[in-house]
């Protein structure tokens, strides 16, 4: 019984530090990356689109690129405080399940 209930123990641990699953419905927005780049201030900037329209999103402090392609994605944050302004989140999902959020920086036609 003492040999079954240390792996027993080991997995339940294993399973608590494995955190949410996201889940992919979860992600409505379809995002396509046309271009990253890091500025002065090692911040990741992409060009986006959204729906058809082109957007600026500014990222975490890195020192890597966001490969270029499509991402699934949620508005996690869209605040409107008069009819002129807009501060919106969006939220990656990545294939390997770890998530990433973004701020709109930049619109553009």
């Amino acid at each position: 019984m003492k040999k079954i209930a240390l792996p027993i123990l080991l997995m339940c641990s294993a399973l608590a530090w494995a955190g949410k699953q996201s889940n992919l419905a979860d992600y409505p927005i379809n995002i396509h990356v046309t271009a990253a780049r890091l500025t002065d201030m090692s911040e990741l900037r992409l060009n986006v689109v959204i729906d058809g329209k082109s957007y600026e999103l500014q990222g975490i402090t890195t020192v890597s690129l966001l490969a270029l392609g499509d991402y699934k994605a949620k508005l996690v944050k869209d605040e409107h405080r008069t009819t002129y302004d807009s501060y919106r989140v969006y939220e990656f999902l990545f294939p390997d399940g770890k998530t990433r959020q973004y701020h709109l920086v930049g619109i553009s036609e």
